[in-house]
């Protein structure tokens, strides 16, 4: 088996309906391809792991450089690994919406966030980078404002 995560930007503000739709199509092509992952999306970013056969992998993230919905993708991590760390993920969507919410729920939002990130056991070093990058982009994206 084989892991790789990366980054990217959002072309264009996505909304719900957007989402859905996203989530809608990779949910039934990942149960079909067995691929199993986590996909964030915070502030018009996206940072996803992805695991299963490696050409199976490999072929999805080509499409996802070339998907009109990223820009600036970039790869940081790939590795053979011998077990998932997200065996029973499908992919989630929570929606946050910074101008509609409350500090305190976004607040609330990114410290599950980090919360779930301590919490995991990865087992290779991509899963390792997946979670600490996602509590970068959070920490570091709350400072934007």
């Amino acid at each position: 088996m084989y892991t790789l995560t990366y980054e990217s930007k959002a072309t264009k503000p996505l909304t719900n309906a957007d989402f859905g739709k996203l989530l809608k199509e990779a949910r039934s092509f990942n149960q079909n391809n067995g691929i199993t992952g986590c996909l964030i999306s915070y502030r018009g970013n996206f940072i996803q792991i992805l695991e299963g056969d490696q050409k199976v992998v490999q072929a999805l993230y080509e499409r996802i450089k070339v998907d009109s919905r990223h820009t600036d993708v970039k790869l940081f991590s790939e590795d053979h690994i011998s077990e998932r760390d997200f065996p029973d993920w499908g992919m989630a969507y929570y929606p946050i919406d910074e101008n509609s919410v409350s500090p305190s729920e976004l607040e609330q939002f990114k410290s599950n966030l980090t919360l779930l990130a301590d919490l995991s056991k990865p087992t290779n070093v991509t899963a390792i980078l997946f979670w600490k990058r996602i509590k970068f982009l959070i920490s570091f994206a709350s400072d934007d404002r």
